[in-house]
């Protein structure tokens, strides 16, 4: 009988013992469980705020047309890259970059190339002046790059020596357009269009009204290594690629953009218009950027109303 009550006594024993081990391991679980979801949540919420505090990045060839953002940033500090420069500071309390890239494709390419690896903007703003190609544009007017386009990249068809040498006959080449040689891909023969950003588009736009010195127009940005002072040719390449200006930098910085998934747009006054006699004015660039400074004031309101 005493050995039935022992043996009964030590089962419930180890009942109870085990139904403790159980809750413990429950609420251990539960805890662990808990702090898994609050952790996700915390990441969660890092990786928004990292995503929002991305700095905007602003880029100018010269210093013409970009120290009077520069003079708009706060903490300002500088740092120099090879022939590049770029002054990081904020505006808005939000960060923002202002890039001196240099002239030209290849200098505008690698300044972007090297921003976005070293800095990870979360847009670009390609901005400065320009040479008018559009007869309805007039000096001070500013053109938002709703696409831009490389308007030095082409081929010119087979002539033997001696049948001359005919630029109205030069076919737009896409280098985009495949792996292989494009000389030899039919689908290659076409002009390549990189569209502008539309948020930032939306931004520019919404500010039209602060900049009283022109109109602000959408267009075609056409760029190269190249400066056309011949009145026939600007009015071909506005006839043939759509162009509303042209510069030297914008669409290498659209193409490397684009690369990377970062939004991008141009924005270029026009600082003198061979196709109706519009003179140079150096003004132009300051106006540019006060224009500028209102877009990107508009882009930052959307990124914080976003958090």
């Amino acid at each position: 009988m005493r050995e039935t009550f022992l043996k009964r006594k030590s089962s419930f024993t180890l009942l109870i013992i085990g139904l403790l081990l159980f809750a413990v391991v429950g609420c251990s679980s539960s805890s662990a469980s808990e702090g898994t979801e609050e952790a996700t949540t915390d990441e969660t919420q890092q990786t928004t705020e990292e995503k929002s505090q991305k700095p905007i990045l602003i880029q100018a060839p010269m210093p013409i047309e970009g120290e009077k953002l520069v003079e708009k940033l706060e903490n300002v500090t500088e740092e120099t890259s090879g022939n590049f420069v770029f002054w990081i500071g904020t505006l808005e309390d939000y960060p923002v970059i202002v890039a001196k890239t240099g002239k030209g494709m290849e200098n505008t390419a690698a300044a972007t190339m090297l921003a976005i690896e070293k800095y990870d903007p979360i847009a670009i703003i390609n901005q400065g002046t320009s040479g008018g190609h559009d007869p309805s544009l007039n000096v001070f007017d500013i053109v938002l790059g709703e696409r831009t386009v490389n308007i030095g990249a082409l081929k010119t068809p087979t002539k033997e020596e001696g049948e001359g040498i005919v630029p109205t006959e030069w076919i737009p080449m896409d280098l985009m357009a495949s792996e292989g040689s494009a000389g030899e891909d039919p689908n290659a023969e076409k002009a390549r269009y990189f569209e502008g950003d539309e948020n930032l588009l939306a931004a520019a736009k919404a500010v039209k009204d602060t900049y009283t010195k022109g109109k602000v127009v959408e267009g075609t940005i056409g760029s190269a290594d190249f400066w056309n002072n011949e009145v026939d040719r600007i009015n071909w390449f506005h006839t043939n690629f759509g162009t509303s200006v042209e510069e030297m930098e914008a669409a290498s910085a659209a193409q490397i953009a684009g690369a990377y998934e970062v939004p991008f747009l141009g924005i270029r006054v026009l600082s003198n218009n061979k196709t109706n006699d519009g003179e140079y004015n150096p003004n132009t660039a300051a106006a540019n950027q006060g224009y500028v400074y209102e877009v990107v004031k508009e882009y930052i309101s959307t990124l914080t109303n976003e958090k």
